[in-house]
């Protein structure tokens, strides 16, 4: 089969999980014969790019750094993205299986996946799940999982509320929408306060008309198939594939088990990943300072910040942490030191603030035997059992985090009792026999 892989951003320019995930199945699909590209919109580059990255062709699609109001909404095709449009009618693919929605790569470019023939599968690995969640976390309110039913004034209330309008304010212009519909361009936040309602609708109508034009829609948790259904999403076209961990150069590294090295104090805990806002890392190290400093702990973060807002995050958590040494920063590491990491952490603790679809990084975690304390939502949900095999408390609840670590700093044979209830991982094999699974039917 000819497959092609579009994704939001790509190697080497950006090397985050959607990118690995999209890098991980594209080899396995070439090992099993099949011709497979890769095809992502590019913000930096005015001209079209051509290139192979670990042996797989990428084509590379130029859009604007700067977008219109229209084209951010969905109401205008995005600058460029008519150049990927004409590259799928060459191309002849038998399949195009999609990764979450960006600019330039969005409904319009599903609809010509569809129109050049092609076999479309879409994979959401964000918490908008297509096109229903305008604040992009299913946080309601920013502060609990939502029922994740999309509804206008609701939803226009959420969304409001993370660009800084009160709830009430929120609901008040939202219930007056009519004054002001989507398609009038009213500037500034004026224009989104009462546009917001209607924006909701159009990504309602968005959401419906993708899942009359894909063949299958892959999400990776159990809530999230079900949260699409109760939107009313075909059941026959929802699909659950979960997260999977790929082979390691060197091999996963196994710890001792618990009767041979029991964990000591003071225990290590950590983070690793990015410093984004919906991962958690400021939450991570709130915590960790509130704790009493008589606590036996230490603190590693291992963050990587590629861009100026997560430069700020990281810069921001810094000065936190200033005057506490359990807490230490370190630089980040190349992927194929990342198990070893793991494996020398007593704890990883994933704090996110969205709806995740693992996150990978604790699925590597239970991989080399460490625990990981995750705030409640899925995935982390599904992956970890309460106080059998780790722990889960409410997401953003900084307090309830660092009564967490405390209780563990003070009682390590707990992690030890943990480290015996790990669950199975899932391989990276098995995701791919999924995918083949669909693009076959």
């Amino acid at each position: 089969m000819r497959i092609v892989q579009a994704a939001g951003w790509y190697a080497p320019d950006s090397l985050g999980g959607t990118e690995l995930y999209v890098a991980a199945l594209s080899d396995r699909l070439r090992r099993l014969g099949h011709d497979v590209l890769v095809a992502a919109p590019d913000a930096a580059h005015t001209s079209e790019r051509h290139y192979a990255h670990d042996g797989i062709p990428v084509y590379r699609y130029p859009i604007p750094e700067s977008i219109t109001r229209d084209e951010a909404r969905g109401f205008a095709l995005v600058r460029g993205a008519e150049r990927f449009h004409r590259w799928l009618s060459s191309a002849h693919a038998d399949v195009v299986h999609v990764h979450t929605f960006v600019t330039g790569l969005g409904l319009a470019e599903v609809a010509a996946a569809r129109a050049a023939g092609s076999r479309v599968i879409v994979t959401s690995h964000s918490a908008s799940l297509g096109f229903l969640c305008e604040r992009g976390t299913m946080l309601r309110l920013g502060r609990a999982l939502c029922d994740g039913v999309a509804e206008p004034i609701k939803c226009a209330t959420c969304a409001l509320q993370k660009r800084g309008v009160p709830p009430w304010a929120g609901a008040l212009a939202s219930r007056v929408e009519r004054v002001a519909p989507a398609s009038v361009d009213l500037p500034g936040r004026v224009g989104t306060l009462f546009a917001m309602p209607s924006l909701i609708r159009a990504n309602m109508a968005a959401q419906e008309r993708l899942f009359s034009l894909v063949d299958a829609f892959v999400v990776l948790s159990r809530w999230a198939a079900e949260a699409l259904m109760a939107n009313g999403a075909p059941p026959e076209k929802v699909v659950l594939n979960r997260l999977g961990v790929a082979p390691r150069i060197g091999g996963w590294p196994s710890k001792a088990p618990p009767q041979q090295a029991p964990t000591t104090s003071p225990i290590a805990v950590g983070y690793v990943g990015r410093a984004e806002d919906i991962k958690g890392l400021e939450d991570f190290v709130r915590a960790v300072v509130l704790m009493k400093k008589a606590v036996p702990i230490q603190a590693r973060v291992v963050a990587l910040a590629s861009g100026e807002h997560e430069r700020t995050i990281l810069e921001r958590c810094r000065r936190l942490a200033a005057r506490d040494a359990r807490v230490v920063f370190e630089d980040p590491v190349n992927p194929h030191k990342i198990p070893a990491l793991l494996a020398s952490l007593d704890v990883l603790v994933c704090p996110s603030r969205a709806l995740e679809g693992g996150p990978t990084i604790a699925l590597e975690a239970h991989a080399v035997g460490t625990p990981v304390v995750g705030s409640a939502i899925p995935a982390l949900s599904e992956l970890i059992r309460d106080g059998v095999n780790g722990a889960l408390y409410p997401p953003g609840d900084v307090r309830r985090l660092a009564g967490l670590l405390t209780e563990l700093a003070h009682d390590p044979a707990r992690i030890d009792t943990w480290r015996t209830q790990l669950p199975a991982v899932r391989l990276f094999d098995a995701v791919t026999a999924e995918y083949l699974r669909l693009y076959q039917a």
